[in-house]
This record gives structure tokens, sequence and C-alpha cells, in this order.
């Protein structure tokens, strides 16, 4: 309970990482457009599997930053970085984040089972 309300009630935090994002999106502008275009998409991707308060893709939005600034350093296009198969890039992203998406098969298999089981 103690995590919960850290997580939805703690001001100080909440401004802090607001805070946290916008310098994010500061640096994201600073892309080329490519970068900033494949940024957006995967962004508004990723934060629909976001679970609890959305913590976790903070640090997975910020390694996906620090990643294209390094590709973008490196002169390489957005594409050599996440490859065309850019769903299958994101979902790689979110593997060790913490997302609704195990929630909801949990749930799935849960209720199936169950009501298959209670018809025995």
């Amino acid at each position: 309970m103690k995590q919960f309300f850290d997580d939805y009630f703690n001001i100080k935090k909440m401004i802090r990482n607001k805070h946290e994002y916008k310098e994010q999106m500061q640096r994201v502008k600073a892309l080329p457009e490519d970068y900033r275009y494949v940024f957006k998409q995967i962004q508004k991707h990723m934060w629909q599997f976001a679970s609890g308060s959305g913590y976790d893709m903070m640090k997975v939005q910020c390694d996906l930053i620090d990643l294209f600034e390094e590709g973008v350093t490196n002169g390489k296009k957005v594409l050599e970085i996440t490859g065309k198969d850019v769903a299958s890039f994101v979902e790689e992203l979110l593997k060790n984040t913490k997302t609704y998406t195990q929630d909801w098969k949990n749930n799935l298999n849960n209720k199936i089972n169950d009501k298959l089981q209670n018809e025995k």
C-alpha cells in the first residue's frame, strides 16, 4: 500500500518526473527529423502498455533517447538502430518492463482455466 501512495500521491516525485519528462522531450527535439518521427511513433505505441504509474516507461524512454543520440553521433540512419521491424524492436525494449500485457495474458489464462476446472 505504501508503494501505491508513493507512486500516485507523492507530489515531489510527480514534479520531479514531470521535469525529467520535459528534459527528455527537449533532447528528442534536438534529434534529426527521422529520429524524432520514429521516437514519437515508438513512444505512442509503448505507452499503451504502461503499467501502474508508468515510471518504468520513463526509464525505457530515456534509454531509447540515449540510443538514438548515439546513433546520430555515429552517423547511422534510424532504421539501422531499430531495424525495419520497429514493433519487434519495441517489444524487445519492453521485455523487462512491467506492462499490462502480462496482466492481460494472466487474466485470460486464469479465466479460461477457472471456468473449465469448475465444469468438471
